[in-house]
């Protein structure tokens, strides 16, 4: 039945469900779904996927979605296995609602830029630590942002993954290469490849360590490589790709 009160673009998020694990006995079997949830990332309109990462934050809090941490262990140590100074210019993508920012602002950074699809995850941020400062917040969709500057920095827990088309996945890279300066260093953090299959009703794409850095391609430097089991609010396990690399300085983007 259709509420009256929703719009159209939620309507049609609720129509493109993802898929359920349901237990049979001693083992699980799929619930079908519909095909076009493959490619969601894709077929929804900008302003769709910002109402659909907006109702989420609604729905279940920044402390209740699954993607939540008290603290961000693992994103500091792979920025401190890159030796990041505090007069770096750092990005963050997708940390709207993360305490990451948090962090980085009381160890001294001078330049922490925050973007984040959802205006709700950003009001977090923002209700914590205010506007102004050391701190810019960016309502950007990362498919459509085009960077206008450059960082030494750039932090990235659980966004790529949603990406599962490659015309996405090369706009991603090509706002990345276009962002950080030679040299600098990336963050990247994806489901594993033993991770979920979908997360927030929206199909990822998993990653081993190796894996991510081919994708990024030429230009990329491992400088550490994790795994993390990442445990969800609910008690969940989802295993975790980190991968912290440098930027090579004969890549320099079209920024240079």
């Amino acid at each position: 039945m259709t509420d009256p009160n929703e719009t159209a673009g939620q309507q049609r998020l609720k129509t493109m469900a993802c898929v359920k694990w349901w237990p049979t006995g001693q083992g699980r079997r799929r619930r079908p779904y519909p095909f076009w949830t493959r490619t969601l990332n894709s077929v929804i309109m900008p302003e769709d996927r910002e109402e659909h990462w907006d109702a989420a934050y609604r729905s279940r809090g920044a402390r209740g979605v699954s993607w939540f941490q008290a603290e961000p262990v693992m994103s500091l140590q792979m920025i401190q296995a890159l030796g990041i100074d505090p007069t770096t210019a750092v990005i963050d993508v997708g940390g709207g609602a993360s305490s990451l920012v948090d962090h980085l602002v009381a160890d001294g950074f001078l330049d922490v830029s925050v973007l984040d699809l959802s205006d709700v995850a950003l009001d977090e941020g923002r209700a914590r630590l205010g506007v102004g400062g050391a701190v810019t917040w960016l309502h950007q969709d990362i498919l459509t942002w085009r960077p206008i500057r450059r960082f030494g920095l750039w932090h990235d827990r659980a966004v790529f993954h949603f990406l599962t088309e490659q015309v996405d996945q090369e706009t991603y890279l090509a706002a990345l290469a276009d962002a950080l300066e030679p040299g600098s260093g990336l963050v990247l953090a994806t489901f594993a490849p033993e991770g979920p299959e979908f997360c927030s009703g929206l199909p990822v794409a998993r990653y081993s360590t190796k894996q991510l850095l081919a994708r990024l391609g030429e230009g990329f430097v491992a400088v550490e490589e994790r795994r993390e089991e990442h445990v969800t609010p609910a008690g969940v396990i989802q295993p975790f790709s980190w991968l912290a690399a440098r930027r090579d300085g004969d890549h320099p983007g079209s920024l240079s």
